[in-house]
């Protein structure tokens, strides 16, 4: 391994795990590559780069943060060779792998190759002529005083179901933990190629969420009673689309990769992050 990079949370104190970190690369001859104005705030000794040579230049990205760093160091590391790997300075973390007192083990984990990586998937969304990239999930979504989310679904070119909603979510099984879950989607394994697309608070006659396969070409029509909508893509607001317009998505295989110890599996990071109970057992 030649270079390293560090994803950093804006505001969560990782002055630990970087530490950490610049100590395993101090004693393995590894250059350690970090965006400028990130590693100026902890006057971090690390190489600055912009976020597009990072992606390019890492061996590995080392994410130290939550969710959401992650979720950004995984669309740096799209379609490059780097892995991601999870740390998790938060409270909820379900996407990193290992929290800061396992940091120094899991990077001699990785000089002894004693790892996997784990493909995920991307959605691609285009809509008023841009293209943007998602690995939680892109949702159409209600503007408060603009009227209800109106959305017709269309699968491979042809008209599949319609909702009436405050939301309508396309995610990817990275995403099912995130808001498709909180709508009441499925928690679907990573290991699964598939687009979830769930409606939230619908009020419609047909009120379920369906699963697609990552092969599909799936459109979201906007209707004409539908009011202006939000784009929000892994929960930032991308832009807008008015009544009569289309976001057409298409599932990435394989854009990016995340490490894994094999210190969990999915099924217990979910369990223990979202708080599962066996509700048979509590009669």
């Amino acid at each position: 391994m030649h270079a390293a990079g560090l994803v950093l949370h804006p505001r969560r104190d990782s002055a630990a795990a970087v530490e950490a970190v610049l100590g395993w690369a101090t004693k393995r001859g590894v250059e350690i590559l970090g965006i400028s104005d990130e590693i100026q705030r902890l006057r971090c000794e690390a190489t600055p780069v912009t976020a597009e040579e990072l992606g390019r230049r890492a061996d590995l990205l080392v994410s130290l943060g939550g969710d959401g760093t992650m979720l950004r160091a995984m669309r740096m590391a799209d379609g490059e060779r780097a892995p991601v790997l999870g740390v998790n300075l938060g409270k909820l973390g379900f996407l990193a792998e290992v929290d800061v007192p396992d940091l120094p083990a899991a990077l001699s984990a990785i000089d002894a190759h004693d790892f996997t990586v784990e493909p995920r998937l991307a959605v691609d969304a285009r809509f008023n002529d841009q293209t943007v990239t998602a690995f939680n999930d892109v949702a159409v979504v209600r503007i408060p005083g603009e009227g209800s989310a109106r959305v017709a679904v269309r699968v491979a070119g042809q008209p599949f179901v319609s909702y009436a909603a405050d939301a309508v979510i396309v995610a990817t099984p990275t995403g099912s933990t995130a808001y498709s879950f909180s709508a009441g989607g499925p928690i679907t394994s990573p290991s699964v190629e598939a687009l979830l697309v769930t409606p939230a608070a619908p009020h419609s006659a047909y009120s379920r969420g369906v699963v697609l396969s990552v092969n599909d070409e799936v459109d979201l029509d906007l209707l004409p009673s539908s009011g202006r909508l939000a784009v929000e893509v892994d929960g930032m607001v991308a832009g807008y689309v008015e009544p009569g317009r289309r976001v057409s998505l298409r599932g990435r295989a394989g854009a990016a990769r995340v490490v894994r110890l094999g210190m969990t599996t999915f099924y217990q990071r979910a369990r223990r992050k979202l708080r599962l109970t066996d509700s048979a057992e509590l009669g």
